[in-house]
This record gives structure tokens, sequence and C-alpha cells, in this order.
């Protein structure tokens, strides 16, 4: 679906079927003056993998931390139009940021765990929520450690520092530590950028396993990741330099890759720009 095309009424069509919680109206972005997106409409569907590809600097991170309000720690940072979760604007002065960072959790780039123990890391997030009873923090940390696909790995070694874990235990290690959490969306930035073949195959296989409970986007440059992965994808460009950037086409990621409208998406995923 091409960009010129996405109205409410043809996204709805898109979406047939599928439940949609999340809803991008005529959002733009600006740093200061400089705007980063513009006029940005998108319906995100539950329990899918939805994948944000584009060339670098087009919007793609900017618009994933949209959806959990990370651009407001950027001084000078201002949105128009809205984000609805649940029907309910998240830009609103009345949303509570606390809920939405638990509702929706995000795995960086770069593995980041804290400097503490496995146990520690998956258990704070539930700690800083309230719950002290060990039995029950030892239940959520397994739980969120299988449910990542880490914890046949770890179990011997749950007290040692999370340090010490490989790139990619560390980068599953941070998707546990979300999940402590129990969220309903999950953000990806290029969370197998810093990996090698067969840990990001294993992060693939376990988004894959997830958004069968979890709302799931990802931003990703490997576009071989995307095909194999996501259920729907948005290709995201600038049309000349200083412009902001735009959704050129959002459609299943079959569709996409197979037979895109847009001759901008074509020449991208050919490789002939980008």
């Amino acid at each position: 679906m091409q960009v010129d095309e996405l109205s409410a009424s043809s996204m709805c069509e898109l979406m047939q079927g599928l439940e949609c919680r999340l809803c991008v109206q005529n959002l733009s972005v600006y740093y200061g003056e400089f705007k980063a997106l513009e006029d940005v409409n998108l319906m995100i569907p539950c329990k899918r993998i939805t994948a944000f590809i584009g060339p670098s600097g087009c919007g793609k991170s900017t618009l994933l931390r949209c959806f959990n309000r990370m651009n407001d720690l950027v001084p000078g940072s201002r949105v128009e139009g809205s984000i609805l979760l649940d029907g309910v604007d998240i830009y609103s002065e009345k949303y509570d940021l606390t809920e939405l960072r638990r509702k929706v959790g995000m795995v960086f780039q770069k593995p980041n765990p804290f400097p503490k123990s496995v146990y520690d890391n998956v258990a704070y997030g539930p700690k800083i929520a309230g719950i002290k009873k060990k039995s029950v923090l030892d239940e959520i940390v397994e739980r969120s450690l299988r449910r990542a696909a880490l914890w046949d790995e770890v179990k011997d070694k749950i007290y040692s520092s999370a340090l010490s874990l490989s790139g990619g235990q560390q980068q599953r290690l941070c998707i546990a530590r979300v999940l402590a959490v129990e969220p309903e969306i999950i953000l990806l930035d290029e969370p197998c950028s810093a990996l090698d073949p067969i840990a990001t195959q294993r992060i693939e296989d376990l988004l894959v396993e997830l958004a069968g409970k979890y709302t799931i986007i990802i931003v990703t440059h490997n576009m071989q990741q995307a095909a194999r992965i996501s259920h729907f994808t948005a290709f995201m460009m600038i049309e000349k330099q200083g412009d902001p950037g735009r959704i050129i086409e959002f459609d299943e990621t079959s569709r996409i890759f197979t037979n895109p409208e847009n001759e901008k998406t074509e020449r991208y995923i050919t490789g002939r720009f980008g």
C-alpha cells in the first residue's frame, strides 16, 4: 500500500480480521527546528511482527522510539499528531509514562545488561514495581529466562555477572528483562546488528516464537531478516537531503518483497539505491 493510499479506510481493509490496538495518526516529529518525520499514519497489528526498513537516517528509530516516548529524553524534541494505544493518545498530558513504559518495552541495538547478576537483571523491573517476595521473584526470573530461550544456558550461573555472558546471551537477557514486567508491546532497534550469524538466528527464532503472545516492532537494516521474520513491513525514506522521513509503502511483508507497488520500494529492496 503506497503512502498516498494510507487512508484510514484502506489501512483498516489491510488489517481486516486483525486486532490493532496501536494506531499512529498524522504523526510528525521535530528535533528543534529539524523535522525528522512527517505525516506518518500507521496501524500496528497485535501479536504480529512489524518491521521498519529503509536507508540510514530516514527516521526508523525515531518512529520506533515514539511508541514509548523515548524521544521525550531528547532536548528540543516535540511531536504533532497522535499515537493511540487502546484508543487513548499516549502523548496526552494525562498519560502515565511509567505505565506506558511497562506496557511498551524496548531492546536496544547493543546489549546493555546491568553490571549485576543474571538474576538481578531480570528481577530489576519487578522489584521496582514493588514485588519483594523472593519466591515470586524466583518464579518471574525463571519464567522470563525460559521465554527468552536462555534458562537452560544460565540456570547454573544465575548469580554470576551478566557481563560474563556472550553477546547473543546478553541480548536475550535484555529481552528477558523486558518480558519480566509483562509488557504488551516489544520494540527492538537493530537488535542483531552487533551479533554473529548464529546468535542472530537464535534471536530471530525467539522473536517468531514471542510473536504469538506479544506485539513486536523491529527496526532492521537487514532486509533478509525482515523478510524472514516479519508479518508486515513499512518502507521508509527521505526524498532528498534535509527532508523529513516518510513511510513510502506499508503492506504484508510477502507483498513488499515480491510485488511492491511503489518503484522506490522496489529499487531499495533490489539494492539499486540505499
